[in-house]
């Protein structure tokens, strides 16, 4: 009798010790413990360890506007010295240090052919179509995703758009932006599933004018990733509209967007960060509900054509990091310009910290309510 006791309680300790010492291995789910493709794992269900352990902090890396050079008109192209292979060498290092770098792509990637659109006034038209192999460039300096919803990826037409898409998927790169043709975009990356997508204001792409829209191609993303990127190239563009007035903005008659609103429209609906662009200048940061909003990261890489004078040319590089709910943690802001001693069009590393000083004071001035802090080095941190 008392030795049946002695056996129960003894098998009662063990199995109270056992549960408290859980097996690391076994109290972290990952998405390589998913078996199918169609059962997806979703940001809400995994477990509140990852948040806590080491490996837990995600980096991304935001840039602007890209135009690598010009080859139309076909009799008088312009294209930057060594064939564009200079343009991110200085900036390389930065942008190869994430788990994922998004941009902007400014234009077509075609060699030749499409129909130039036409504009009634040609001192405000510019059409951009750069030659094809320049996406080695982007894949060289470490780009995983590039929104080709703008005012500019429709300058040549279905062939601009459907090359494009082409020359993008064949060098393993990821896109988004195209209405019909590439809505959303979806990466797997060391057991995380991403997913992207972006808007403008132009027919052909995801606009930000049609709520309904953007909020179910967000809320989809939602439903199959553990974080969501959002671009959107949005705003009225130039040096006097740099500030965020929480307002739908005009530019040449036609309307632009609110991008204070369609920011907190894409986060409501599931978006982890935001990265804006479209005014050509670099515009405030933001956190809404823990998650970040890059207003406008301006130009980034300009070769030719567009003015890149003052803060026209600066070229920001934003880094935030976050944990694998998507919640920001910290951030950098490195500053770059476009405009180099030898007359170089290409994002060069600035000493002077202008881009850091112009995000500073306009973050102060339009959003001060935002709950971060951006230190004179550049450095992005929660307001206490």
């Amino acid at each position: 009798m008392y030795k049946t006791i002695l056996i129960f309680i003894t098998l009662l300790f063990s199995s109270l010790f056992a549960n408290s010492t859980p097996n690391p291995v076994d109290s972290v789910l990952t998405k390589a413990s998913v078996s199918t493709k169609d059962s997806v794992l979703t940001k809400d269900s995994v477990s509140s360890t990852l948040s806590t352990s080491n490996d837990s902090t995600l980096t991304f890396v935001g840039v602007g506007d890209i135009m690598m050079g010009l080859n139309y008109p076909d009799e008088s192209p312009v294209l930057p010295p060594e064939d564009g292979a200079l343009i991110f060498a200085d900036v390389k290092s930065i942008l190869q240090d994430a788990t994922l770098t998004i941009g902007n792509l400014e234009g077509v990637l075609l060699d030749l052919g499409g129909t130039p659109k036409r504009c009634s006034n040609p001192k405000l038209c510019y059409a951009f179509r750069m030659p094809e192999r320049y996406v080695n460039h982007l894949v060289d300096a470490g780009f995983d995703l590039l929104s080709v919803a703008n005012n500019h990826s429709g300058d040549f037409g279905p062939t601009g758009r459907e090359t494009s898409q082409e020359v993008l998927k064949k060098a393993g790169l990821g896109f988004a932006g195209f209405e019909g043709m590439s809505e959303k975009y979806y990466l797997e990356k060391d057991g995380i599933r991403y997913g992207f997508t972006a808007f403008s204001v132009n027919n052909g792409t995801l606009r930000v004018t049609d709520a309904a829209k953007a909020k179910q191609v967000i809320s989809d993303l939602r439903d199959s990733s553990d974080i969501v990127i959002v671009s959107m190239h949005i705003g009225a563009e130039g040096k006097k509209f740099n500030r965020i007035t929480r307002k739908t903005e005009h530019f040449v008659g036609e309307n632009r967007g609110n991008p204070y609103a369609f920011a907190r429209l894409a986060i409501d609906a599931g978006a982890d960060i935001v990265f804006g662009h479209g005014p050509h200048v670099a515009r405030a940061i933001d956190l809404y509900k823990g998650k970040f909003i890059a207003y406008s990261l301006g130009n980034f890489a300009t070769s030719t054509s567009v003015n890149i004078t003052g803060v026209s040319g600066y070229a920001p590089i934003i880094k935030i990091k976050t944990n694998k709910n998507g919640d920001f943690l910290e951030g950098q802001i490195y500053s770059a310009i476009q405009q180099g001693p030898d007359g170089a069009r290409r994002p060069l590393l600035d000493t002077t910290g202008a881009c850091i000083s112009e995000i500073k004071k306009l973050t102060e001035k339009d959003i001060p309510e935002a709950k971060i802090v951006i230190e004179k080095d550049g450095k992005i941190v929660l307001k206490q």
